[in-house]
């Protein structure tokens, strides 16, 4: 069978294949620790849980308007009014069903064939498929270590011409969790008006910043008029299932979400607006607490890993991943993330599911309990004690027996370790 050439452009997303992967080894016995899916491990804030059960229980399970309940979209405005510095209204705001509706139908209703779009690599990957997809021209800008994983402003710059429609930021971002600081949003910021570009700000970790605050590119001057800002409630109130996520954006640009949602989805379900209201306006005590709480995970699994002979790993910013790189053992990513499910029982996913400028590093989820975070560091430095070993036996077996006294004395040594 033959699909529609389109069809072709859209990648799976990796962390679902890991996922595969993983519960086809516990189906055979094996004890996976799952360290690949990026969602908090903490049960739906209560105010959204008991507002949604509410909600059902009151028969508010019908349909909604195609760009959701009018005082969610109000709530949603005066939120990122207070949070982002601008003036938006509920006209603004459009509800969609996750957050990757947020991502598809803006460039959907932006976006034409032959079109440039400036996105992060790593980064996720919906941001290349779908602009190939639409038969645009991807332009990934690579975030590099040495400047901490944000924006290689240099290669961003370049990249940039008459033919540049949309600009894709991730801030904090997956995978590697680091922060565009503000001076380069503003060189960003700048770039986008002289070339009448748009900006899609992806802000769906925006909650999630242990260093610093939050930086919103749309708070900048002229940038209201030209960004879609995406945000939702998956990340921060541990709603991944719920499906439940938002868009800010000029007026013109949201009116034009109303037909696509309508001939897609409909309109995203009732009783989960409800609930993400509830979650919005209600306490936000248990939010606290889990931000605090993966801030102590952050800690214990940097310098857990960073404790792991061959492996360096920056303390990321926000969000909930780490970026290890793991160059070192002269494996791709693809290699590593297989190897550690395989020989440790710990499922990561490969940088280079993010992108190919991830190759070399891994992504960690450190979603997941302080005592499964630590138990899977255990083995993954077993795991790569032993790799290490079985690479030094193979450089002895390829290389002669020294004869003097000092390689002799290496000799020793390098079994004594083994």
């Amino acid at each position: 069978m033959r699909l529609a050439e389109r069809m072709y452009q859209l990648k799976a997303e990796g962390a679902y294949e890991m996922l595969a992967r993983a519960q086809a080894l516990e189906s055979q016995g094996r004890e996976i620790i799952h360290l690949e899916i990026g969602q908090p491990d903490f049960d739906t804030v209560p105010s959204a849980a008991l507002a949604g059960i509410r909600a059902i229980a009151t028969g508010l399970t019908r349909y909604n308007p195609p760009l959701g309940i009018p005082t969610l979209r109000a709530a949603v405005a005066t939120e990122i009014s207070r949070t982002r510095g601008v003036e938006v209204g509920p006209q603004n705001v459009v509800i969609m069903p996750g957050g990757k509706p947020g991502i598809f139908f803006p460039m959907l209703a932006l976006v034409e064939p032959g079109d440039e779009v400036i996105y992060p690599d790593p980064g996720f990957p919906t941001y290349e498929s779908v602009t190939r997809f639409l038969g645009a021209v991807p332009r990934p800008v690579p975030l590099l270590e040495e400047n901490d994983f944000s924006f290689d402003m240099v290669a961003f710059e370049q990249s940039l011409s008459d033919r540049t429609r949309l600009i894709i930021l991730n801030s904090p971002s997956n995978p590697t969790g680091s922060i565009i600081p503000r001076q380069d949003l503003e060189r960003i910021a700048e770039a986008a008006r002289s070339r009448d570009a748009w900006v899609l700000s992806d802000e769906i970790y925006s909650r999630l910043v242990y260093d610093g605050e939050h930086e919103s590119i749309i708070s900048l001057p002229g940038m209201l008029e030209r960004t879609v800002l995406l945000d939702g409630f998956s990340k921060t109130y541990a709603m991944t299932g719920w499906r439940l996520g938002y868009g800010v954006m000029p007026a013109e640009v949201a009116e034009a979400m109303g037909p696509l949602l309508t001939h897609s989805v409909g309109c995203t379900a009732t009783f989960t607006q409800y609930a993400g209201l509830a979650a919005l306006t209600g306490p936000q005590d248990a939010v606290d607490r889990m931000i605090a709480q993966f801030r102590l995970r952050r800690d214990a699994i940097v310098e857990g890993l960073n404790a792991i002979s061959g492996i360096t790993c920056q303390k990321p910013q926000g969000a909930f991943y780490a970026f290890p790189n793991m160059k070192s053992f002269g494996k791709t990513s693809a290699e590593m993330a297989a190897y550690l499910l395989d020989q440790a029982g710990v499922a990561v996913l490969p940088g280079t599911a993010f992108g190919r400028y991830g190759e070399g590093y891994l992504r960690l989820s450190y979603a997941n309990s302080l005592e499964n975070i630590e138990r899977a560091l255990v083995r993954i430095g077993d795991a790569l004690e032993r790799l290490g070993q079985k690479k030094r036996r193979a450089w002895r077996d390829s290389n002669p027996q020294p004869t003097d006294s000092k390689s002799a004395a290496l000799s020793i040594e390098l079994q004594a370790r083994d």
